[in-house]
């Protein structure tokens, strides 16, 4: 763990490097560069909560550090259109609005989008590869990358400092479905000019060898669509314009329509098909509501909800509660990855799906999906093209992020010029060497309905415990000098399987304690409700086993 430091006022002529989110999660990417008083920031993403987090929405990048900096912010540059990269984008618009956000054609359409629920109307500007901006005192330049959402970008970024290439998320698909690859040309370009700190994808970093070409996913899909006697439902991100197409392909192919379900995806693929990016056949789409005079071995639902997210449609079809419903001749299609802190929810699903009798194929039984991240092989080409001077891996766990050092030293890159660090962590780059100079106290930032940080863990802790252990309330009136009880205790619980007359029990000790109390001098309703909250409490640890939460209401009478 980096021991917190704030590091010391910038020097004129340094590039300093703060990742805010992404470093050691998958999720919430957001990098802060500075450099002569200015600062430009790449991705603002969110990360989805995990089962330990109950009740929360989103999960923010934490901005603490540029909350009071935000003039000095010459822009947003957004490499592509996935939440884990823009979802934070209205968030840090709601504190300064006039902030410049700059990506890709797509890119900005899906922010725009998500912007206008907000009623934000932001500042763009439209770039695409081989594009150059002069950004403040950073010179930017911008390189197509293939990854699971077209229109990704890296951004190379030249300063006094010295350079920085962001590769944001990218692949090495060699036959990609909208023939946009990897710029390898540009990547050995920059290699030549000298690539002084490399912040690099990491997510697949500890995957051998390569990556399937999208290319192969869609005449399986065509065989399983083919194959199923009834409906076909697929599930993927609302965002992966690739694998709608693939489906809306599949569908032409086995004489069925299509049916997109779900906000998000309604949205995104209105979008995408607007700009061109999604390829829709005449005929092919039907609105959800109109589909249920369909017959089944006529209709795919296009749908949200692959990674078990309990709202999401797929979650819902599972428990019952939504207007498609599953059966034995169906099928069920989940093309997607399963993002880390994912995995229960998502086997949830698919066992709430089988127990329907529906058929679930998924990446683990059939080549339904790859990834959009670039695996060990792909890297390890990385490496000996750019030949960068410093690696800093980004958007990964803490294994993802050492798998891709140890890949980066595996091609002569001195272990003391890559850079493994935390959300926070300060890098501060001059004339091309970089040295740690500080570690930010960064924290997550929860967005529960309306609310915005004010959830915190102790919240989440106290949600948890009503979750697994119950909840206990006692309500006592009492003589605040004798600690004489005048009413009660009345217990009212909840989340317990045994019967309320075991609580009959605990009942005599209440009283007896706040009797003993007052004897020794207690007084005041904190102290009292403190006593018969310990009081409970050991009773319940040595009796039930359990640790609910605990609510004592004392009244002085």
């Amino acid at each position: 763990m980096t021991t917190i430091s704030e590091p010391a006022k910038l020097k004129p002529g340094t590039l300093r490097i703060i990742p805010l989110g992404g470093i050691g999660e998958v999720g919430r990417n957001m990098t802060v560069f500075e450099i002569d008083g200015k600062l430009l920031i790449v991705d603002c993403g969110v990360l989805f909560p995990e089962e330990h987090q109950p009740g929360v929405d989103l999960i923010l990048p934490d901005f603490t550090p540029i909350r009071d900096r935000l003039d000095d912010i010459v822009a947003v540059v957004l490499t592509h259109g996935h939440e884990d990269h823009i979802g934070a984008v209205p968030y840090l618009l709601k504190l300064k609005a006039d902030i410049p956000l700059v990506g890709s054609q797509l890119t900005l359409a899906l922010v725009e989008a998500k912007l206008k629920e907000h009623h934000i109307k932001p500042f763009t500007l439209t770039v695409k590869e081989g594009d150059v901006e002069q950004l403040g005192p950073f010179e930017t330049e911008f390189v197509a990358v293939n990854h699971s959402i077209p229109d990704a970008l890296a951004v190379m970024i030249r300063t006094d400092a010295g350079t920085a290439l962001a590769t944001g998320d990218f692949k090495m698909d060699q036959l990609p479905l909208d023939g946009r690859i990897t710029d390898l040309r540009a990547f050995a370009k920059f290699g030549e000019e000298g690539i002084d700190a490399f912040l690099v994808d990491s997510t697949n970093a500890d995957v051998p060898g390569f990556g399937m070409p999208e290319r192969e996913i869609g005449p399986v899909l065509e065989q399983v669509i083919a194959k199923t006697p009834g409906k076909v439902v697929v599930a993927s991100f609302s965002s992966h314009v690739h694998r709608v197409q693939q489906v809306l392909d599949a569908a032409v192919a086995s004489g069925r329509r299509v049916a997109f379900v779900g906000r998000s995806m309604v949205r995104n693929m209105t979008i995408a098909s607007k700009l061109g990016y999604l390829q829709v056949p005449d005929g092919i789409l039907i609105d959800q509501k109109k589909a249920d005079g369909i017959p089944d071995d006529k209709i795919i639902y296009m749908s949200t909800g692959s990674q078990g997210e309990p709202m999401a449609v797929l979650s819902r079809i599972a428990n019952l509660e939504h207007k498609i419903e599953i059966g034995e001749d169906d099928t069920v299609i989940l093309a997607s990855s399963l993002i880390p802190g994912n995995e229960n929810a998502v086997f949830r699903v698919i066992n709430g799906l089988m127990k329907l009798g529906a058929n679930v194929v998924h990446k683990g039984n059939a080549k339904v999906h790859t990834s959009g991240h670039a695996s060990a092989g792909e890297l390890l080409y990385c490496y000996n093209i750019l030949k960068p001077n410093n690696v800093i891996p980004v958007h990964g766990e803490y294994r993802h992020l050492q798998a891709n050092a140890k890949l980066a030293v595996q091609t002569g890159i001195p272990v003391d010029n890559t850079f493994v660090g935390e959300n926070g962590t300060v890098w501060d780059m001059t004339d091309g060497d970089i040295r740690v100079a500080g570690q930010h106290a960064i924290g997550f930032v929860y967005v529960d309905g309306t609310t915005v940080g004010e959830v915190d863990e102790s919240d989440l802790k106290d949600r948890r415990t009503l979750a697994e252990e119950g909840f206990i309330s006692i309500f006592v009136a009492l003589e605040p000098n004798s600690g004489k009880i005048v009413v009660g205790p009345e217990i009212h619980a909840r989340g317990f399987a045994e019967d309320d007359k075991i609580f009959e029990t605990i009942k005599p000790k209440i009283v007896a304690a706040l009797k003993e109390a007052a004897e020794n001098g207690v007084r005041g309703q904190h102290n009292y409700s403190q006593v018969v909250r310990r009081t409970v409490g050991r009773w319940m640890g040595t009796r039930v086993r359990r640790r609910p939460m605990i609510v004592p209401m004392v009244l002085e009478v």
